[in-house]
């Protein structure tokens, strides 16, 4: 048993296995591990297709060694049971069994799903922390335009103490860390790849730092690659660590609608921040509005009212600047209407035109008169200068 956590050693290393030797997403292990527990899945209950290659690579594994090689690496590995692990990942083994690929994949393509054998961790951050982050997501082809969206939204919620999660790629994912860190919050990566890795490599300052200071959390174990199976079952990660999901610039085959799609499945908050309808690469996300479900987010107010607390966050309806007539009565606005700019007319006029009776019409001519929107003289009544 680990003294940490009371999950006993012997799950915490078929875990260890699992992890290195099976592919991320991997359906039938998350199954058979939510079923029956690590050990027996490893056991017994994994029979590998011929072929494969997944006995010889779990019989490589020497998971004692895969985790004291990470630990000297100040790599953490947190299984189910741990203080550390984030409770929200347990919503993947009851999502249905759906294709989570790419919209617009070949046909045949591999479903992930289900909730990973455990998360390879580097950096002081606790992922408890991560109950209240939101993720941003996006085009790695962002636009000047997405940019400053993801730059006000993200660094609204990191003002607001709330950690923002991505994928630590180009584009808007690198906007959503840099604009948090900027901000003075947290914020998190997920990675497809082992978290001991740089990827992309002219990222290496933001991860480096990410690590020493926040996280870089990923299911693949140390020293893996990313491939492009692992992006897609990276994306259901970032969905189910967050309370919701931010989409700001995405393509028809963005793959950030790949996480969109799993935080509707867990129905987590999805909010879509609407670009030009001109716009390639907002595309995919007026697709998503289109569908239903999405909210339109335009500031990052408008994303915590979304994700907070009933009565959180409320909103004020945004309104245009207040004019002087906007506080008139209704019987006022009506007889101002009918004054003329330039030559007086008189009360029965006034009256015969605002279909009011005469005594109305001089009681709010009258009062307009006091309030500086009209002038009495000797022809009868017109609108004063600020009028």
């Amino acid at each position: 048993m680990t003294a940490a956590s009371g999950v006993p050693e012997a799950d915490r290393l078929a875990r260890v296995v699992l992890s290195c030797g099976v592919e991320p997403g991997d359906m039938t292990t998350s199954r058979l591990v939510h079923e029956l527990g690590p050990q027996r899945a490893l056991g017994s209950q994994l029979v590998p297709k011929p072929g494969s290659g997944l006995a010889e690579r779990l019989a490589e594994v020497d998971p004692a060694r895969a985790l004291e090689t990470a630990e000297a690496m100040g790599i953490r590995f947190l299984v189910p049971g741990d203080p550390e692990w984030p409770a929200g990942l347990d919503d993947l083994d009851h999502v249905d069994q759906l294709d989570h690929r790419d919209p617009t994949a070949e046909a045949g393509a591999l479903s992930f799903g289900g909730t990973p054998p455990g998360l390879w961790v580097r950096g002081p951050m606790p992922l408890t922390e991560l109950a209240a982050s939101v993720a941003v997501v996006g085009s790695r082809a962002a636009s000047v335009y997405g940019v400053e969206m993801t730059q006000a939204i993200a660094g609204h919620l990191a003002s607001a103490s709330v950690p923002v999660v991505s994928g630590g790629a180009l584009g808007i994912d690198f906007v959503a860390h840099d604009a948090a860190l900027r901000a003075g919050g947290a914020t998190v990566a997920v990675l497809p790849c082992g978290v001991d890795r740089v990827y992309p490599m002219k990222h290496r300052a933001l991860l480096d730092h990410l690590s020493a200071e926040f996280a870089v959390v990923s299911e693949q174990p140390p020293g893996s690659g990313p491939t492009q199976l692992r992006f897609l079952a990276r994306n259901r990660l970032i969905a189910a660590l967050t309370r919701g999901t931010v989409l700001v610039e995405a393509a028809l085959r963005s793959g950030a609608l790949n996480t969109v799609r799993w935080a509707e499945q867990m129905s987590r908050p999805v909010m879509c921040v609407p670009g030009p309808v001109t716009s390639y690469t907002s595309m995919g996300v007026h697709q998503c509005l289109r569908r239903g479900g999405a909210t339109v987010v335009t500031q990052g107010s408008e994303v915590l009212e979304a994700v907070g607390a009933i009565g959180a966050h409320l909103l004020e309806e945004p309104r245009g600047p207040e004019r002087p007539r906007d506080r008139l009565s209704p019987v006022e606005r009506t007889v101002l209407e009918q004054v003329p700019s330039v030559s007086p007319v008189g009360v029965e006029s006034i009256a015969r035109l605002s279909l009011l009776h005469v005594r109305d019409t001089v009681l709010a001519l009258g009062r307009l008169e006091v309030k500086g929107f009209v002038v009495r003289g000797d022809d009868g009544w017109r609108l004063a200068g600020t009028g």
